[in-house]
């Protein structure tokens, strides 16, 4: 057999995806995290999806395949700190994390509809723009092992954040939906930041109420999301702007 070892694979994206979320910031870690998130993947002209997608509105589920553009870490860590091992190292190839080799992502989301060449989508961890290599349905009589080990990650459930609104934010929302006219705005940012979106650098371990002060925000379409935690357990959203 032909060695392949210092071959290289160029691979052309079939499409980008249209994601709510607009920055690496508040992107749930893992796929149906944030059921009410969406995308939308166009697929190019060029892999005629009129013809390409025919069959694929049949499954409820669909396997992207994707880059992680926004992964700019060169040096490669055999050791990662996943983010529910709260500071232990594991072995790379063992967790998910978008620093990998090849920046190949790999997600199940689930596939709302299928109209004029678009796969509308939701469930997702996608940042805006992530280009898509592969789209594959899910089969669930030959991917869905009930019996399969869970490793490290077994019974590590991390408790959802308690979400509260201010009346500003509230009211901030109100106008918002006027323009945006989309029902689900408040369950995707409830939904975002019960995951506590915040990279471990700034959470705080100690008690120290003092490191709750500071402010954060993300971006969600085209509206940005101010939030502090009141405690460990809360936060409060406090301006939408949009």
């Amino acid at each position: 057999m032909a060695s392949t070892e210092d071959e290289q694979f160029r691979f052309q994206p079939i499409g980008f995806i249209d994601s709510c979320y607009k920055d690496r910031f508040a992107v749930p870690r893992q796929p149906g995290l944030v059921p009410s998130s969406k995308a939308i993947l166009k697929i190019k002209k060029e892999f005629q999806p009129e013809q390409s997608l025919i069959g694929l509105d049949g499954f409820s589920h669909v396997w992207i395949v994707f880059v992680f553009h926004g992964n700019h870490v060169s040096r490669f860590h055999a050791k990662v700190h996943p983010p529910r091992l709260n500071g232990e190292s594991m072995g790379l190839f063992a967790t998910r994390t978008p620093h990998r080799p090849n920046p190949i992502g790999l997600s199940l989301v689930q596939l709302d509809k299928v109209e004029d060449g678009i796969l509308y989508l939701s469930g997702v961890d996608l940042m805006d723009g992530t280009p898509v290599l592969d789209v594959k349905p899910y089969m669930k009589e030959v991917e869905s092992i009930p019996l399969a080990r869970e490793g490290w990650t077994g019974g590590k459930v991390d408790s959802p954040m308690v979400v509260q609104f201010t009346n500003e934010a509230e009211d901030d929302l109100d106008r918002w939906l006027i323009k945006r006219k989309d029902p689900t705005l408040k369950e995707i940012i409830t939904q975002t930041l019960q995951l506590d979106p915040r990279p471990k650098v700034y959470k705080s371990e100690d008690g120290d109420s003092s490191k709750y002060k500071d402010s954060h925000a993300f971006r969600l379409y085209d509206g940005d999301i101010h939030f502090r935690f009141l405690d460990a357990n809360r936060i409060e959203v406090f301006k939408i702007l949009s």
